[in-house]
This record gives C-alpha cells, sequence and structure tokens, in this order.
C-alpha cells in the first residue's frame, strides 16, 4: 500500500493541512521544525509529495462555498476571518453567500456554488433542513458546519456546547451572589442558538437556586435593538431583577443601553452577561462580561476539517466541540 498524505500527518503528528502547505511550498502556517518533521516523515514513508501538488494543482477551481445567514452580523464576520486565513494560506479563494435565514435563497446560493464547481461547503451559524442536506449532498463535495450542528444528518460540525456555555454564564451569576436572575434570549425555536442557550440557563436556575420557572423574554433575533426592547419588556415583568443573562453581545449591549435611559446603573443597580465575546464587549461603557467562544478558531478549525476532507477522500471528520469562557469586565456586581 502507497503511504497516503493522512499517514504523513500522523506520523508528524500534525494536521493534512499543514502538510499540504509543505508540501505545496506555503511560507505562512508552520514552524521550520514542523516543516522538517514532514519532509522526515515524507522520506521515511517513502511518500511522492509530487502526488499532492498534481492533486491540488488539478482541483477545478482551488475554491470554497460559505453560506452565512447574516454576513453583516458580527459573529459571521470573526468566524470568516478564520475561514479566510486558513483558505488563503492554501491558495484557495472563498465565495461567501449571505442567505438571509431564507430557505429560498439559501437553496439558490447553494445552486450558484454547484454551478461554480466548488470544492468544499462551510455552512455557518444557520439550522441544516431537509432541502440543504439533499442539495448539499448532490453535489457530492465535502461539507463541514461551523456554529451549528444537525442532529438528523450526518455533517462535521465546529461549534461551541451552547447549552454547557449559557449554564456556565448563570452559574457564574449565581456564585457572585445574585438570585433574581433573568435572561433575554432571541427566538425559542432557534434550535442552534435560541433553545439551548434557553435550556442551559433554566437547568442552572434550578440546579443551583430551585427555581424552576426564571423569568425570560425571547425577542426574534439577537441584535442590540432587540436587547433595547427586550430589556424593558424584562424589568416589566420581573421588576426586582439584579442580573441579566444575554444571549448575545449585541442584545447585551442594547440592554445596557436601555437601562442608561431608564436611569438604571450597571452595575450597581443590575448586573449584565453576554454571550460571544465581540471586540464591541470591550468597547461598552462599562466593559461587558461575557461568555466568549473562540469564533476565528472555530471557523480556522471548520476550514482544516474541510481541506483534509478534500485531500483524502476516504478520511472521515469527527465533530469538534470548542472550549468556552468568562472574560470578566466591569458589568457585574459581586454581591455575594
Amino acid at each position: 500500500m502507497n503511504p497516503t498524505i493522512k499517514d504523513v500527518a500522523n506520523y508528524a503528528n500534525v494536521s493534512i493541512a499543514t502538510v499540504s502547505r509543505i508540501l505545496n511550498s506555503t511560507t505562512a502556517g508552520y514552524s521550520e521544525k514542523t516543516r522538517e518533521l514532514v519532509m522526515e516523515a515524507v522520506e521515511e514513508l517513502g511518500y511522492k509529495p509530487n502526488a499532492v501538488a498534481r492533486g491540488l494543482k488539478n482541483t477545478r477551481t482551488q475554491t470554497i462555498g460559505v453560506l452565512f445567514p447574516d454576513i453583516s452580523g458580527m459573529v459571521s464576520s470573526e468566524l470568516l476571518h478564520g475561514i479566510e486565513k486558513v483558505t488563503h494560506n492554501l491558495g484557495h479563494s472563498v465565495i461567501v453567500c449571505n442567505t438571509a435565514s431564507q430557505g429560498k435563497k439559501t437553496l439558490d446560493y447553494l445552486k450558484l456554488l454547484s454551478e461554480k464547481r466548488v470544492e468544499g461547503i462551510l455552512f455557518a451559524s444557520e439550522e441544516i433542513k431537509d432541502e440543504y442536506y439533499e442539495a448539499i449532498k448532490g453535489m457530492n463535495i465535502p461539507a463541514i458546519l461551523v456554529s451549528t450542528k444537525s442532529p438528523k444528518h450526518p455533517l462535521p460540525y465546529v461549534k461551541v456546547d451552547d447549552r454547557d456555555a449559557a449554564y456556565t454564564a448563570t452559574s457564574y451569576l449565581i456564585e457572585k451572589g445574585h438570585k433574581n436572575i433573568g435572561m433575554i434570549s432571541g427566538i425559542k425555536q432557534d434550535p442552534i442558538a435560541g433553545s439551548p442557550r434557553i435550556e442551559g440557563f433554566q437547568t442552572a436556575m434550578r440546579d443551583q437556586l430551585g427555581n424552576d420557572s426564571p423569568v425570560i423574554v425571547s425577542a426574534q433575533g439577537f441584535s442590540y435593538e432587540h436587547g433595547v426592547e427586550m430589556f424593558g419588556k424584562l424589568m416589566k415583568a420581573a421588576p426586582h431583577t439584579t442580573a441579566i443573562f444575554a444571549a448575545s453581545d449585541e442584545m447585551a449591549i442594547g440592554a445596557m443601553a436601555s437601562a442608561y435611559r431608564m436611569n438604571i446603573k450597571v452595575p450597581d443597580d443590575i448586573s449584565v452577561v453576554g454571550y460571544d465575546n465581540l471586540k464591541i464587549s470591550e468597547m461598552a461603557i462599562p466593559p461587558l462580561t461575557t461568555l466568549s467562544q473562540p469564533l476565528r478558531k472555530m471557523g480556522e478549525k471548520a476550514t482544516e476539517l474541510l481541506f483534509e476532507a478534500l485531500n483524502d477522500k476516504t478520511s472521515t471528520q469527527s465533530s469538534i466541540i470548542m472550549p468556552h469562557q468568562i472574560i470578566e469586565r466591569e458589568s457585574v456586581k459581586d454581591m455575594a
């Protein structure tokens, strides 16, 4: 049996994407020590690197397609930075599609990407519906999910565990001595960032405070404007609330702006925790404490998985759960 690129990667204890960069003389993305390890593996295994070079040069377009529900969103922007970094290092290009979470538009874009003969698909931050999966399957190319997953369809994904992350954010507020905690959520029925974050919040409140019915107000999205609107509804429903967990940083900052207009001080009168750790969370006044998901790294990892599938058609990609953590700033009052 002739050794494969996967054998070289395993021997050198690096990713297939790293082997591809080195064998194709890409100058970025690895150290000299790593290059030496890979070339030693090539020699020891008797692998012919020209096969990889030919494989990459003979690809149809050296292009991948990326689908986002909202390309103007800050989460999409961070993911795209990571995706483009890896893709550019491997000498490929990206076609970015803004689906606006619309079924017909998504299907139209998938048809376009098929016509453009892209080599692979990255599908981000949106539920995989049956018709999307069938369209991707019909293209007969690798597809990786990023910041989303599908329990129904066998597509590998890279994401944070939203339920566990929301549990962590809520637990942080409880550890700071808060008991009257409310949540500003996105769409309840959203299986990606809606219901899992709500479930994590509810479970933490039940496990640690014995509260089976915490106050939750749900918007139709995750924007700043939704945060502004939902803060007033939450305070009306539960005026004794001392802390809020918001399902996105944009919503959290919208809530803080609404609190300012109502002469409610953050964190003296009410504490706020966001979700994402976007750049704007550092710029808020006060700076926002938030649950961080490593969005750029998620983009990078998903793209590396995609290129591993492109370079080794027989390999099976495993899904990756990325770590999350609380980033402490100044929007939470310690009442413990």
